[in-house]
């Protein structure tokens, strides 16, 4: 019988509705999919946690499960010993008391977690599979890093968003190698936090245009009345907007500017022509879904992204059986490079917000690759079903007892020889 893969999860704080609580969790209760409750593959054997929350559910489901919670991130993969102990290693850098630089980016230590993390992997000399959540730093310098450091340690590196794993109806992917004019997704709140999910929306269509994809040579960030006067001036198309809302099920149908108080829309120009958009359609309810909509000549195809499964958030059991592959074949289900390439332009949309919606030159996000040729597992149906919409599994915080984070015992202090 083949060993239990041993996996270190890495998190900055653990409560309800945090990354932690709806992907790290499914790792110890198992992943509520349209097919049923599947039990992990993998065991979490240890659990380090930057920040705990004042609704912290972490250590109560370490408690449960048996997992140690350890101070530091080197213990966490040593087990508090001397030997790398695990097999891989789950990053979620989401959520927490962190601060925000002064373009509005939260400065969450993915870097630092990713860099304490492959300094445990050189100090022992075994590449071991990473997963990071979401955008791999809100700094373009960390991220070229990380994916810079990866490939000299031969570490096999898996990131990005949930998005391109959720539900779709239609059950749209945009045809490898076939030709694509232009691709819009719609996307709404935060600017940073879900704009970086209408762009991996974007990507995971794009990317799989004839040529595959080849980088971006500016981007440009246009707020307020500007978006809609850009609009009008062709520098978006209004028509793939409306395309793409009219695919979100119970959606406006159409776009209406009255209804939507804060836009924002991020224009892209590929290297190779290509045109890209991200229009974010504020909080205000009248978008609450992803969609996209891809043109070539006069043929326009369009989608919606489904992530409603309730408090269950069952499209993190998807993004988690993803995970859960890479970390059992050390092969990532898509390449890398889309959420490199994702992470630099949701940077620059920051800079071209705090400069007003000055064009931002990219040279550095000349990044080349190809769309993984192979299915990436998704759910097949137009909308969740089964276990996907079964109650979620989370004790209520503080309502069982609590484990009890295991105290640094290693004060790296290297003494010479008297």
């Amino acid at each position: 019988m083949t060993e239990c893969k041993r996996i270190a999860a890495v998190v900055t704080t653990f409560f309800p509705n945090s990354h932690a609580g709806v992907l790290a969790s499914k790792f110890l209760t198992g992943f509520t999919t349209d097919e049923g409750l599947l039990p992990p593959r993998t065991q979490i054997v240890s659990l380090y946690m930057d920040q705990v929350h004042d609704r912290d559910v972490g250590l109560q489901l370490a408690q449960i499960h048996d997992v140690p919670v350890f101070s530091s991130i080197r213990a966490a993969m040593t087990l508090g010993g001397n030997e790398l102990e695990v097999d891989a290693v789950l990053i979620i850098g989401e959520h927490g008391d962190y601060p925000l630089t002064a373009l509005g980016q939260e400065m969450l230590p993915r870097r630092w977690f990713f860099e304490q993390v492959c300094g445990v992997i050189g100090e022992f000399g075994r590449p071991i599979p990473v997963f990071t959540d979401k955008h791999l730093s809100y700094r373009w310098s960390d991220a070229r890093w990380m994916y810079d450091t990866a490939a000299g340690l031969g570490v096999p590196l898996f990131a990005g968003s949930s998005l391109p794993v959720c539900w779709r109806q239609p059950d749209f992917e945009h045809p490898l190698n076939e030709p694509l004019d232009e691709g819009l997704a719609i996307g709404f709140h935060m600017l940073e936090r879900y704009g970086f999910h209408a762009l991996e929306a974007l990507q995971c269509q794009a990317e799989r245009r004839a040529g595959g994809e080849t980088g971006v040579r500016s981007v440009t960030c246009l707020s307020g009345a500007d978006v809609w006067r850009a609009g009008d001036a062709g520098r978006w198309s209004v028509d793939l907007a409306n395309a793409a809302l009219a695919a979100i099920e119970s959606g406006p149908g159409q776009l209406d500017r009255d209804q939507v108080d804060d836009p924002h829309v991020f224009l892209l120009e590929y290297s190779d022509g290509t045109r890209g958009t991200v229009l974010m359609l504020g909080d205000t309810g009248y978008v609450s879904k992803f969609a996209y909509a891809g043109r070539h000549g006069d043929t326009i195809n369009a989608c919606e992204f489904h992530t409603d499964t309730g408090p269950n958030h069952a499209h993190f059991s998807y993004f988690g059986r993803n995970i859960e592959d890479f970390f059992l074949t050390g092969v990532a289900p898509s390449p890398v490079e889309r959420t490199l390439l994702t992470t630099g332009l949701l940077e620059a949309v920051m800079i071209s917000h705090h400069q007003v919606g000055a064009r931002v030159d990219t040279p550095h996000l000349d990044i080349s690759y190809q769309a993984t040729q192979a299915p990436t597992p998704r759910p097949s149906a137009a909308r969740p079903h089964g276990a996907s919409l079964d109650p979620v599994l989370l004790p209520e915080p503080g309502s069982t007892p609590a484990t009890v984070t295991i105290p640094i015992g290693r004060d790296g202090t290297v003494r010479e020889r008297a």
